[in-house]
């Protein structure tokens, strides 16, 4: 491999290793969280993060879930897109689909 090659060469295994850092868990926990059994859930985790394989959808909402996100981030390619859907995904449901219902009007206009 390359030098550099810790760093995600996909926008899921950034927006993973972002996510699971910002919360401060290891790759264990979180393949833990999702089900893998601990003996292989570090480097399962890893080859997520590093793009070496992509994880199915199923597992990939698993993992949003795991680390409280919405699937729809983990795909996102632009980070202020991104951002967005993080933001809107710790408003409650009601606020949420009203702050959606409001942005879609002003797009109409």
């Amino acid at each position: 491999m390359p030098s550099g090659s810790s760093r995600p060469l996909t926008v899921v295994g950034r927006r993973m290793r972002s996510q699971r850092e910002e919360l401060g868990w290891s790759q264990e926990k979180v393949g833990v969280l999702i089900g893998i059994d601990e003996s292989s859930s570090r480097a399962r985790i890893s080859r997520y993060e590093l793009g070496v394989h992509e994880p199915p959808v199923a597992t990939a909402r698993l993992i949003a879930e795991a680390l409280k996100v919405p699937l729809a981030y983990l795909f996102c390619e632009e980070d202020p897109t991104a951002a967005l859907l993080l933001s809107l995904h710790q408003l409650g449901e009601q606020e949420r689909a009203a702050r959606v219902q409001q942005f879609s009007d002003m797009l109409v206009d």
